[in-house]
Order: C-alpha cells, then sequence, then structure tokens
C-alpha cells in the first residue's frame, strides 16, 4: 500500500506516527480542537451607536448655534433699520422704534 500525507490543513496539526497508524488499522483521527469563547461583546458593537449618537449630538449643536446667529443677526437688522427709519406712524399712532441721543 502506497503512504499518502496526510490531508490539506490539518497536516501540521496531525504527528506523522499518529496519522500514519490509524491509516493502517482504518482507525478514525479524532481531532480536539481547543478554543476559548469570547466573554462580553467586541468593541464594534458599541462604536456604532456612540458614533451615532455623537454625530447627532453635534449636529443639534451646530443647528442651535445657527438658530442664535439667525437671531443676533435679526436684531441686529432690526435695529439698524429702526434707528434708520425713525419713527413709524400708522392711523395716527406713532411708534418710535429707537430712541434718539437726546432722549
Amino acid at each position: 500500500m502506497a503512504r499518502r500525507d496526510p490531508p490539506g490543513t490539518i497536516a501540521p496539526h496531525i504527528p506523522a506516527d499518529a496519522y500514519r497508524r490509524a491509516e493502517t488499522t482504518c482507525a478514525p483521527v479524532v481531532i480536539v480542537v481547543h478554543t476559548t469563547d469570547r466573554t462580553g461583546r467586541p468593541l464594534g458593537r458599541y462604536l456604532l451607536p456612540i458614533a451615532i449618537a455623537g454625530a447627532g449630538a453635534i449636529g443639534t449643536f451646530g443647528l442651535v448655534a445657527a438658530l442664535l446667529a439667525l437671531l443676533d443677526f435679526a436684531a441686529h437688522t432690526a435695529a439698524a433699520i429702526g434707528t434708520a427709519a425713525g419713527p413709524i406712524g400708522v392711523g395716527g399712532i406713532t411708534l418710535r422704534l429707537a430712541r434718539g441721543k437726546s432722549t
């Protein structure tokens, strides 16, 4: 009977004499692989939700900052228009938007 080499990727893990003995006696070869299970969750399971929450918080902060800048610009524009226009009157009621330097 011709000798054959151990199959594929199992070759480095089985000693040659054990493989030859199992081949000649037609005994099954039992391979025991010791593995350890991971405890807990991998880091990738936590990073995605944290990244999404962080992006949402930064986006909300930017939205609030833009709204405040817009309101500030609107207030400055209204003040500039009020000082340039002087008093506004409608139907006998006069409204002064800004006071002069004398009063």
